[in-house]
């Protein structure tokens, strides 16, 4: 029987899951041993993992395998054995028609039995293993009209639903109904850690909000309708929410983020969201979200090809909606505010010009001489207005703010410049435990020296070099003098990712990255005591 904190943990993932569908290729080789070709009629399917082989000796299975094959004659280990699987991640067979419970059995490699970090790959590979079996198995079933899905936990069962959870996910709203490809129900199968799986699923379903609300349509994303889809998530969640309007940004004379924002019919909006997990008076954690709903670069208007991805350009912000709806969801003791400016950046007789100047709150003059570059002058006055009316123990800004990164890194990792020795260590070890990683670039005085020697100015949007997100990041770090500070630039991870994806998550669709790897961060800050 499961325990009462267990049944308590059930009812709010079903509450979240619920709330979370009111709001809205994989790398395997997989081959359907029955029934080939076709799709099955059956509701069930169940996913397992086998485990490479080791020498001469057979390709091992998780015990919950091993109790799953005992309860069909021993068919699975035989036509396992007889069609020679090796246990290679994220390879796998999918057996139908098999008599009992389950019709439909995905067996899929999880690589080498007790893989653990690898200090190369900056990466937990034993965690990572089971997201990519857990995925490639349950996305199988998905495509064979399976509507629920059991899941081995395979040691990992936390990361086992992650990976399942991400890997069927599908915002496909714009589709006909006929033609949309189902959601199936997830299920932890057999024996295991259920408190695990459940955060496991509260992780994934938060990095999935951050995926939907980033890939809608620029015309279905305006700063108006992301405020009410945050509303929607966060306020049942006892997440507060304050929507701040132009009247208010006007008083509060945030310019450089109107002269972004002044080119677009559409009005902007300050978002200010706060969950209190410890006592009030506790100092929180300020996240800053980029929210530019739609950056065609203004005057200095983007290629046409590929200006679609930039709808994208929002995701620092569809980020935090996804880290504090998962720090509801956990009860995380820590106390978190986050800032998102909203608004779009278009051209027109409004819009800003090269060359102009805008002074900001701290009394320094910016000039922006590239109005493409546009990340950096709308997030100044909100990081400076937020670090002053909250007066955080951390800053974490996170937004696709400059190409260098992308250029660098491409989907590989995150970008990270920070203040403290003690915030990127927690970061790069956030991104080993979630698979979605952090890598760590140089935040030296010579970046904030090319942006701060100007002429006729204080401080320039963009600077000289090749260096654009080091020299971004440089600009952010001038206005934070005194508080640890953190940036994140996800250019390369948090919209397309068109080269090598990670195989539970799909090409050609936003990702919702760094969410996990953030939530990881905060967790860690928050309960030093709980870990290793």
């Amino acid at each position: 029987m499961p325990s009462f904190r267990q049944l308590n943990l059930l009812r709010k993932a079903h509450r979240f899951l619920a709330l979370e569908r009111r709001l809205f290729q994989t790398t395997a080789v997989v081959r359907e041993e029955a029934n080939y070709g076709t799709k099955c009629d059956t509701t069930k399917g169940v996913v397992v993992g086998v485990y490479s082989k080791e020498g001469d000796k057979p390709a091992k299975t998780s015990e919950n395998a091993v109790t799953l094959d005992d309860a069909v004659g021993g068919k699975i280990m035989a036509l396992i054995k007889e069609r020679g699987m090796d246990g290679t991640v994220g390879k796998g067979i999918l057996f139908s028609g098999l008599e009992g419970e389950f019709q439909s059995v995905a067996v899929v490699g999880v690589g080498a039995s007790g893989a653990g970090y690898c200090a190369v790959e900056m990466l937990d590979q034993g965690m990572e293993n089971v997201r990519i079996a857990a995925g490639t198995g349950a996305r199988a079933l998905q495509m064979q009209n399976i509507q629920d899905v059991y899941v081995d936990g395979m040691d990992y069962p936390e990361q086992a639903a992650e990976g399942a959870a991400l890997a069927v996910w599908r915002c496909n709203v714009n589709k006909r109904k006929k033609d949309r490809t189902a959601t199936p129900k997830l299920h932890m199968f057999g024996k295991g850690d259920t408190d695990a799986w459940i955060r496991g699923l509260f992780k994934a379903e938060s990095q999935n909000l951050a995926r939907r609300l980033t890939d809608a349509p620029a015309n279905q994303m305006t700063p108006s309708i992301f405020a009410q889809a945050a509303v929607d998530s966060l306020c049942p969640c006892g997440v507060s929410v304050e929507v701040r309007s132009m009247d208010w940004i006007e008083d509060m004379n945030l310019n450089s983020f109107l002269m972004v924002a002044k080119g677009s019919c559409e009005p902007p909006i300050i978002l200010e969201c706060s969950y209190c997990g410890t006592a009030p008076e506790d100092k929180p954690v300020l996240l800053l979200g980029q929210g530019l709903t739609f950056h065609s670069g203004g005057l200095c208007l983007k290629p046409k090809t590929g200006m679609d991805e930039y709808r994208g350009a929002m995701a620092g912000a569809a980020v935090c909606v996804g880290v504090l709806r998962a720090a509801s969801a956990l009860s995380l003791p820590i106390n978190i505010t986050a800032v998102m400016p909203l608004c779009e950046h278009m051209p027109s007789g409004m819009a800003v010009k090269c060359g102009d100047v805008v002074t900001l709150l701290n009394g320094m003059t910016m000039g922006v001489k590239n109005v493409g570059k546009a990340p950096v002058v709308m997030l100044a006055d909100p990081l400076l207005y937020a670090q002053t009316t909250f007066k955080p123990k951390l800053i974490v800004d996170i937004g696709t703010v400059a190409q260098g990164v992308r250029h660098g890194l491409g989907g590989g990792a995150s970008g990270l410049w920070a203040t403290s020795d003690y915030v990127l260590k927690n970061f790069k070890k956030a991104g080993g435990i979630t698979g979605d990683r952090i890598w760590h670039f140089p935040s030296f005085r010579y970046y904030r020296e090319i942006v701060t020697s100007n002429t006729n100015y204080d401080l320039s949007n963009t600077g000289r070099g090749p260096a654009s997100s080091c020299l971004a990041a440089a600009i952010l770090s001038t206005l934070v003098p005194c508080v640890d500070w953190a940036h994140l630039d996800i250019r390369g991870t948090g919209m397309l990712t068109k080269y090598n994806p990670l195989p539970y998550l799909l090409k050609g669709c936003m990702t919702g990255r760094p969410t996990r790897t953030v939530i990881q961060f905060l967790y860690q800050i928050a309960c030093p005591q709980a870990q290793d």
